[in-house]
């Protein structure tokens, strides 16, 4: 079932989005050499207890999980790309470290992932990064009322063709709105002009991520981090967008 969002509750869902692009600008400017992952993940506690707001990950076990999940915030640093369990880890110079983050507010979530270099950038870990967020604007302009779910995922996996990254398909985005995910699924990589049709009110999660030499995935033995298979540096970059009669809207600026 797909929910249609009323104007009134898409502007629920920016007032989280909002919240969830703060924490994450605060995190990224946090994240240095020298810092440990926790501090990451107890600085997002002390932020959602404040503004009052529910983590969507605190007690979250979905069947691929060794749940329950047990923080608020997935922390994945160089090959590991999604679901990174927090765990006592010294950033080094270098790291490339992917940050998921969803909550609710007020009944209504909103869902985000940010990449940030740590300490000295190399040239190919720039050009990766870069790709997710250039992958995320072409998906995002791509959604449009009255297009189909397939012009997102194509436009999302010719970024990734055209930097030469191998596209996964086991994850992708997805719906959200009253809970994290709803549907539909959104692959990143597909066919335009193919799946659902857009309308508005529907609100989506899109989440560009890959790796840079394998679109395949093992999980540690923590049951939740999700690495390259081959051990690869990763990217992820997240939007909640709304698709309204003018066209997209981001809701976690």
């Amino acid at each position: 079932m797909i929910e249609l969002k009323t104007s009134a509750e898409i502007e629920q869902m920016r007032t989280t989005g909002r919240f969830v692009a703060e924490v994450l600008t605060e995190l990224s400017a946090m994240a240095d050499v020298g810092l440990n992952l926790l501090d990451l993940e107890h600085r997002a506690r002390d932020m959602v207890k404040r503004r009052g707001a529910q983590s969507c990950y605190w007690d979250y076990a979905p069947s691929f999980g060794r749940g329950p999940f047990r923080n608020v915030i997935c922390l994945s640093v160089n090959d590991a790309v999604l679901h990174g369990l927090p765990f006592d880890y010294v950033l080094r110079d270098g790291d490339v470290l992917s940050m998921d983050f969803a909550v609710s507010i007020d009944g209504w979530v909103a869902d985000a992932a940010r990449t940030v270099i740590v300490g000295t950038p190399a040239e190919e870990d720039v050009r990766l990064v870069r790709s997710t967020e250039e992958a995320l604007a072409a998906g995002t302009a791509a959604a449009q009322p009255g297009g189909r779910l397939g012009d997102i995922s194509a436009a999302i996996g010719a970024v990734a063709a055209e930097y030469g990254y191998p596209v996964n398909l086991e994850f992708g985005g997805h719906g959200l709105g009253r809970t994290m995910h709803e549907d539909p699924h959104v692959p990143n990589r597909g066919k335009p002009g193919r799946g659902m049709r857009l309308r508005p009110g529907m609100t989506l999660a899109l989440e560009p991520w890959w790796a840079r030499t394998s679109n395949r995935i093992v999980f540690d033995r923590d049951g939740w981090t999700i690495r390259s298979a081959d051990g690869s540096r990763t990217a992820h970059t997240e939007n909640t967008i709304a698709i309204t009669e003018a066209g997209p809207v981001v809701l976690t600026r």
